[in-house]
């Protein structure tokens, strides 16, 4: 009888606690609700700066101006990593501290990469909503990298931009 009493009390205390504890921060919800209100319909990719690997890979052949970020683990990034100067290898438990945050440039395009685009789309978006606006995502990571790069597109010469 006694532990009726007991887990009624509880069953009654939790359902009937302050909504303080029960709530969220409102604040950070509608920046969130901001920074995602253009991902409508066929759109939704592009305003999340979502990129594929074709277009990477046509952007570094047309000469732009980027920088990789792989915020895979360092037994990852030991094999292999990305090489275009610049390049960064943070892995995401690490990035948001004021040192690393502080390497990655924001007068440039950066690409976080991840080996399925999981970590990078979490890492992508975070750092859009702290304020670095030309942050972009490898959509499906170095998984798809890989398949778009067989080796008649892995070895094409770059693309010449024609001169306007």
């Amino acid at each position: 009888m006694m532990r009726r009493l007991i887990l009624a009390a509880m069953v009654f205390g939790l359902t009937t606690a302050p909504s303080s504890l029960w709530s969220y921060d409102s604040a950070l919800a509608a920046s969130y609700a901001r920074l995602f209100s253009p991902a409508v319909g066929a759109q939704a990719g592009k305003a999340l700066h979502l990129m594929t690997a074709k277009a990477m890979v046509d952007k570094i052949n047309a000469g732009e101006s980027m920088i990789i970020l792989d915020v895979r683990t360092p037994a990852e990034t030991k094999i292999f990593t990305g090489t275009l100067p610049g390049s960064l290898a943070i892995p995401l438990n690490r990035l948001f501290t004021d040192e690393n945050l502080a390497r990655i440039p924001t007068n440039q395009p950066v690409i976080v990469l991840c080996k399925s685009g999981i970590r990078a789309a979490a890492a992508g978006t975070a750092l859009r909503h702290i304020g670095f606006d030309k942050v972009f995502i490898l959509k499906g990571g170095f998984k798809a990298l890989a398949d778009y790069l067989d080796a008649r597109t892995a070895n094409a010469p770059p693309v010449t931009p024609t001169p306007r």
